[in-house]
């Protein structure tokens, strides 16, 4: 055959056969030559041929191989346990059945547990558990194959990296990552980036894809949310007085089919700008404080409310300057009003404090202002008192009963009750006067007689009417009783019966007529005169002396003289007496004029009438 072809050589000679090339098992693993022998001793050579068979034994001198250096595999993510995922076939160029069977083995690096199993034999590779993507996404593993060469030592092996990449299915929500919770100022302008809602979803590709919706508590469209970027916005201004806080249901929705989703409440503080001005709960406060209390009694709580919050809603309180503010302390955080001074109401009844003011402690502050109108309560503490501490009086006797003489008038400087004047009298006035426990007018309650009594001297009493611990005041009244000419003289005797000596002197006095008058100076002066004119006899008008002007006619003379005894009031008032003169020879006997007399008199005459 061709000389490549040979692999055998013999000895002609000695018959030995060499080997002239090396066998190689894989190529031609028996031959069978021909051997011609031919013997040259005999003539001619003789020839026989035969045939040797050679078996070629099989040295371990190849290595299993695969059919590709780098294999990568896809196997999706959460399949079961034992899932095929791929069959090695590795080839082994030696020839005889153990140093070609091959025996298949896995290696995994960075991993504490490897997630696939190969079968020694089979090559198949299988999943050991199920695969999760979202925490490995890929595997190196390598895949050896080795012969089974009954020499351990002879044996040979063949590896192949293999890339299985995990496969991704929608089997993760999206997750949100961004806090549920966010703050924004309440004057931020409309469009102002609120919070950025971020949502991860670990899947892969459109799995993974996160969109964003407000499925609830947006109603009045306050923010506006992009679904792609997640950049919730304001749409319209915002007031914390109105609403101080959101609450939007928020979902994260991934694009894979079926779509996976998450929900998230995220809640938006709008944070308190110092945006309102305090307001108080009036705009007029009116109360009463009783006078004479002790300094720091308990006046009014002013209350005023701001709507921010925060120190912009904490509220300070003050009294700005004014009329009368120095009586008064108001306690800046509770704004109860209290007295710094015991208050008069006779001094100051009220006090219309304008500047009650209450700011909030924002920056800047904000202030507003309330009027206090403030009354101060009367206690009896002032007594009536009159214009004088004695009053005098004269009234003239002849007075009708019922007639005013006097009007007093007591001040009292409290009010209402403790400040209404009651009169009376004390001390007797004999039934002579009353008074007028309200207008305080003095009045006669019967007729006066000087000549009885002509001076009252009494006291009247002013007292308030305070229901507890009335007040009083005494005051002296005198009431001096001024004469009218209200009676006649009266004779002292009458009629005068005189005894004349028939040689009494001319000029001599014979007898004396006497009257009182009660009244009182020339009401009770009293001159005299003769109702008849006499030659005889004259009558002096002080004295009432009656003078003998002539000497009588004869020693049994006798006369009667009417004598008038008049005042000098005016009118006058007279009366008349008789005057008896005789001589000791002649007695006149007296005797009426008329056996009855008969006269009218109206009743309630006064006293002393003719």
């Amino acid at each position: 055959k061709d000389d490549d072809d040979v692999h055998f050589e013999i000895d002609s000679l000695t018959g030995d056969l060499f080997l002239s090339k090396e066998l190689d098992y894989e190529t031609a693993s028996h031959f069978l030559l021909q051997v011609i022998i031919k013997d040259y001793n005999n003539n001619p050579p003789q020839n026989n041929t035969i045939f040797l068979s050679i078996d070629v034994e099989d040295q371990n001198d190849h290595s299993p191989y695969f059919q590709d250096d780098f294999v990568v595999i896809g196997i999706e993510e959460n399949v079961p346990a034992g899932t095929l995922v791929h069959t090695f076939n590795a080839k082994d160029g030696d020839g005889s059945f153990l140093n070609s069977k091959i025996q298949y083995s896995l290696e995994i690096s960075n991993m504490d547990e490897n997630p696939f199993l190969i079968h020694p034999w089979y090559g198949t590779l299988t999943t050991a558990f199920p695969l999760d993507r979202e925490v490995t996404r890929s595997v190196i593993l390598t895949v050896s194959a080795a012969d089974q060469a009954i020499n351990l030592t002879d044996r040979r092996l063949g590896s192949l990296a293999v890339k299985i990449v995990i496969l991704d299915i929608n089997d993760n929500s999206p997750s949100f990552t961004s806090s549920p919770l966010s703050y924004v100022m309440e004057d931020v302008e409309v469009g102002f980036l609120v919070h950025r809602i971020i949502a991860k979803d670990p899947d892969e590709g459109r799995n993974g894809q996160v969109t964003y919706h407000i499925l609830s508590g947006n109603e009045n469209k306050a923010f506006a949310l992009d679904k792609i970027t997640g950049l919730l916005t304001t749409a319209q201004l915002l007031d914390r007085e109105v609403q101080e806080r959101y609450s939007f249901t928020v979902m994260a929705l991934d694009d894979g089919s079926p779509a996976l989703s998450a929900t998230q409440v995220l809640t938006i503080v709008v944070l308190d700008v110092n945006d309102e001005t305090p307001i108080f709960l009036k705009q007029l406060y009116e109360t009463a404080v009783r006078e004479n209390q002790d300094p720091g009694e308990f006046v009014i709580k002013v209350e005023a409310v701001d709507r921010d919050a925060g120190l912009n809603s904490l509220l300070q309180y003050e009294i700005l300057p004014g009329t009368g503010y120095e009586k008064f302390k108001m306690n800046s955080d509770s704004g109860e009003l209290v007295t710094t001074a015991s208050l008069d109401r006779e001094t100051q009844e009220v006090f219309s404090i304008k500047g009650n003011s209450c700011r909030d402690l924002g920056s800047p502050s904000r202030s507003s202002t309330a009027q206090l109108a403030l009354t101060v309560l009367d206690e009896n503490d002032h007594s009536p008192l009159f214009a004088k501490t004695q009053y005098q009086i004269s009234v003239r006797e002849d007075l009708e009963e019922g007639s005013a003489i006097l009007d007093l008038f007591a001040s009292d400087k409290d009010d209402g009750l403790n400040g209404e004047v009651a009169y009376s009298l004390i001390d007797d006035t004999f039934g002579a006067f009353a008074i007028d426990s309200v207008t305080g007018s003095i009045v006669t309650t019967k007729a006066l007689d000087r000549e009885t009594k002509s001076q009252y001297t009494f006291r009247a009493v002013a007292s308030d009417c305070s229901t507890h611990l009335p007040r009083s005041t005494t005051v002296t009244v005198v009431v001096h009783v001024d004469d009218v000419n209200d009676n006649d003289p009266i004779f002292l005797q009458n009629p005068i019966r005189a005894f004349v000596p028939a040689e009494t002197s001319v000029n001599e006095t014979v007898t004396t007529v006497r009257a009182e008058d009660m009244d009182l100076g020339s009401n009770g002066a009293v001159v005299f005169s003769l109702m008849i004119a006499e030659t005889v006899f004259q009558i002096d008008v002080k004295t009432g002396d009656i003078i003998l002007q002539e000497p009588l006619a004869s020693k049994d003379f006798s006369t009667q003289l009417l004598v008038t005894a008049s005042d000098q009031g005016i009118p006058p008032r007279t009366a008349t007496a008789m005057v008896i003169i005789f001589t000791e020879e002649q007695e006149e006997e007296i005797s009426f004029t008329r056996s009855l007399y008969e006269a009218s008199v109206p009743e309630n005459s006064a006293a002393g009438g003719h």
